[in-house]
This record gives structure tokens, C-alpha cells and sequence, in this order.
């Protein structure tokens, strides 16, 4: 009976976990004190060779941080703009990235990774997907 009642709650949590629509990356700031962020991004994006798209990262801030956050984005292959962003503690927590794809682009997947650096504290970051297609 145990077997199953944890096999049951095991299922429950990997069924939950993966029924979100965003990526979300660990905490960052200082965690000992509540002053921490993540980073949420959406799930793959698909743009067409030749095509652009806006991609929205949202910053989501602990309910005593109080910070600026440096955003900065590493890729290859395809053109996210801005490369870097200073997200000030009384901006709004979206954050547009216009993603370019040359027309030339090979087709497939290319990662985005978005990091955030806090004035003070643990720098955080996450991925999100782009999968290029034909045009």
C-alpha cells in the first residue's frame, strides 16, 4: 500500500511539473534573506527563416526584492536585441526580446540564454528554445 501511495504522489508531481507553459530559472539575489528573483521564459518559439518574433521574459521578483537586474542574452546563429538590459526595481517585470532569423539560417534549434545579475547577490539564468523552420 505504501509502494503505491508513493508512486501515485511521484506521478502526481512529475504530471504537474511538466503541465507548465514557461521555464523558469533558479533563484537568485540572496536566498538566505528573501531577496531573490527568477527568470521565467516561454516555452519553444518557432519562427519561420527570414522572420521575426518578439519573445517576452518576465522577471519575477520575491516580495523583498528591491534590486536592479542586469539581463544579458547569449546565442548563436540568430540576433535576440537587446543583447544586454538593466531591468531598474521599479520597472515592469516583462521584458520584450525581439528575436531575428536571417534568411539563411539553418533550419533546427537554437538555444537563448537569458542571465540575471542582481547589484547585490546570486547571479541566475535559464534557457528557452527557437526552432527555425523553412519560410
Amino acid at each position: 500500500m505504501k509502494i503505491q501511495i508513493a508512486t501515485a504522489l511521484i506521478f502526481a508531481l512529475l504530471t504537474a511539473t511538466g503541465c507548465q507553459s514557461t521555464n523558469t530559472s533558479s533563484n537568485g539575489g540572496i536566498v538566505p534573506i528573501n531577496e531573490e528573483f527568477s527568470i521565467a521564459v516561454p516555452t519553444p518559439t518557432t519562427i519561420a527563416q527570414g522572420a521575426n518574433a518578439t519573445v517576452n521574459v518576465t522577471l519575477n521578483r520575491g516580495p523583498y526584492f528591491k534590486q536592479d537586474v542586469k539581463l544579458v542574452t547569449d546565442t548563436s546563429g540568430i540576433t535576440v536585441t537587446p543583447a544586454s538590459v538593466v531591468v531598474k526595481a521599479s520597472d515592469k517585470a516583462l521584458v520584450p526580446l525581439f528575436v531575428s532569423v536571417a534568411r539563411e539560417a539553418a533550419i533546427g534549434e537554437y538555444r537563448v540564454s537569458v542571465t540575471g545579475t542582481p547589484e547585490a547577490g546570486a547571479p541566475t539564468s535559464t534557457v528557452f528554445i527557437v526552432k527555425v523552420v523553412a519560410q
